[in-house]
């Protein structure tokens, strides 16, 4: 027996998904039936989140969510939410931007062995440990750990983005999605982690056409915020655009600003036509550190991305896209800020 994540003596290690480049899935399964054709990664994953979902290991109990399209050119998907609202753990305090690792707050070292549902490894690179979030968003959200025990903080690095980008290439569903939120951006828990999750519709972001800011970079402007672009077609490109999305995002934080990033399978930067890849969206914000007083609801990667999860049903109810605009747009850059920004990560990502 040996230590977990956290290094504990005696608490065993989970198993391990032990993967090759043969695995990955270039072609996803289309979204008339989504779940026709899981891949190995897939079945293993949901079939242990089902399980602790069973055993009890959740905050509450995820059932079928209300859900609706908001009308509007955006079609922005709104999902009530409820428990997650009451039943999740409260954010850890966050005061800048570089805020380093603290042991005495909740971290991902303190999970119970049986959260952790399995090691993802492959040789030559990190390995990743997929643990359930035990306040879902939806069916299969879990989070990716890369190395708990070196205590890192909520700071993006390319090694776990990069293993991020090969479980997104695992997965043979449409909709699994991963993503991560910075510190000031969404962030709940300040210890290295990205997110997974399957999502049962397509995005807008997916397919629509960006503007080219230079080679390896675009700007998207479907959905409700502006998103910078980056685009891998293939495995081979998953390091070199790793390390490009973590030197814009590093870029941000000396600038002041925070992050989220969201990965996706999508059509190249010009939009259909090509062959579909992954689309890896970095969004820059104003950062926020606690709740903002009267904020209908938070804003992190699902939200900049287009998905609601709403925290109470007149909310969900009667929420328009006007009113779902606003409450994200306070987040966001102003316009020519966002074009001077895009004008320097172009610069930057040439060298």
């Amino acid at each position: 027996m040996t230590a977990m994540a956290g290094g504990e003596p005696g608490e065993p290690n989970p198993e391990e998904f032990a993967y090759s480049e043969e695995d990955f899935v270039l072609q996803a399964a289309g979204w008339g039936d989504p779940d026709s054709a899981l891949s190995r990664f897939d079945r293993v994953l949901l079939a242990g989140w089902s399980d602790r979902m069973e055993r009890g290991l959740f905050r509450y109990r995820l059932g079928a969510l209300p859900t609706r399209v908001l009308p509007g050119a955006l079609r922005l998907v709104a999902q009530l939410n409820e428990q997650r609202s009451a039943e999740r753990r409260p954010p850890q305090p966050v005061r800048s931007l570089r805020d380093p690792f603290d042991p005495g707050a909740f971290n991902f070292t303190r999970l119970r062995p049986a959260e952790l549902l399995f090691r993802l490894r492959r040789t030559g690179t990190d390995p990743l440990l997929v643990a359930i979030n035990a306040s879902p968003l939806e069916r299969g959200h879990v989070l990716l750990l890369p190395e708990p025990a070196r205590r890192l903080p909520q700071v993006l690095t390319a090694p776990a983005l990069r293993g991020a980008l090969e479980a997104a290439l695992l997965s043979a569903h449409p909709g699994f999605r991963v993503g991560f939120n910075g510190l000031g951006g969404g962030a709940s828990v300040n210890h290295l982690h990205l997110h997974g999750l399957y999502l049962d519709r397509p995005l807008p972001v997916e397919e629509a056409p960006a503007e080219p800011l230079g080679p390896r970079l675009g700007l998207l402007r479907a959905g409700p915020a502006p998103a910078f672009l980056f685009f891998a077609p293939g495995p081979a490109e998953l390091e070199p655009v790793s390390r490009a999305v973590c030197r814009a995002a590093e870029h941000l934080g000396a600038a002041g600003l925070a992050c989220n990033v969201l990965a996706t399978r999508g059509d190249p930067p010009a939009g259909p036509g090509g062959g579909r890849g992954l689309r890896v969206l970095l969004w820059a914000r104003r950062p926020l550190f606690g709740p903002k007083a009267g904020e209908p609801f938070a804003v992190a990667l699902c939200e900049l991305a287009g998905l609601l999860p709403l925290p109470s049903e007149p909310l969900y109810r009667d929420i328009t896209e006007a009113q779902a605009l606003s409450a994200i747009h306070q987040h966001l850059l102003p316009e020519p800020e966002l074009l001077h920004l895009g004008g320097e990560l172009a610069r930057l990502l040439e060298n």
